[in-house]
């Protein structure tokens, strides 16, 4: 399905303005898009929501950088490719290294240590307490998706609500953590 353009430019403009109904109609006019790019690279549908959400956030957090001179779309795929690039950087760095001397593998010990597990802990207890903040539906979409890991078909179901509402609940959720966590840094 092509998407008018001059209809996004102008949806654009609005969301710089605050719109909550443009990032809406720009979040769902583009959502299946960016996640069928991603669900393509990645062969993994929890990973392609998490970059999808990735790319929409960025997105909408450099909004006032975007140059309308470019298709919306083909700027969106560049921001999500580059998340998952960032991505697959990430975990090749974490991958175990084996030493080419030795013939066997050694097995590299992921086990958090005590010192891990005490800053684990503290870090989970300042997000929850970032999370307490919210209004009661945001905290519901957090604890739904990152806490019991719920799908968002199933999110949608639980919350008897569109999936395209979820989403976009979700994604404000997410901003408005971020911004209460970067407040008090």
């Amino acid at each position: 399905m092509e998407v008018n353009q001059d209809i996004v430019n102008n949806k654009i403009i609005q969301a710089k303005a605050g719109s909550q109904s443009a990032y809406n109609y720009l979040l769902n006019t583009h959502w299946n898009m960016v996640y069928r790019f991603q669900l393509d690279r990645t062969k993994d549908e929890f990973k392609a929501e998490e970059i999808t959400i990735q790319t929409f956030a960025k997105a909408f957090n450099q909004l006032e950088s975007f140059d309308n001179a470019y298709k919306f779309s083909t700027w969106l795929i560049t921001i999500s490719k580059n998340l998952h690039i960032d991505l697959l950087r990430k975990e090749s760095s974490r991958q175990r290294h084996f030493s080419k001397d030795e013939k066997m593998n050694k097995v590299v010990d992921d086990n958090p240590t005590a010192e891990d597990a005490l800053i684990t802990e503290q870090s989970l207890s300042e997000l929850k307490g970032h999370i307490k903040k919210l209004k009661p539906h945001y905290q519901e979409m957090i604890n739904l998706r990152y806490f019991q890991e719920m799908s968002y078909k199933e999110m949608a179901q639980t919350l008897n609500e569109p999936m395209s509402n979820v989403k976009v609940k979700l994604l404000r959720a997410r901003r408005l953590l971020s911004d209460l966590i970067e407040k008090e840094q």
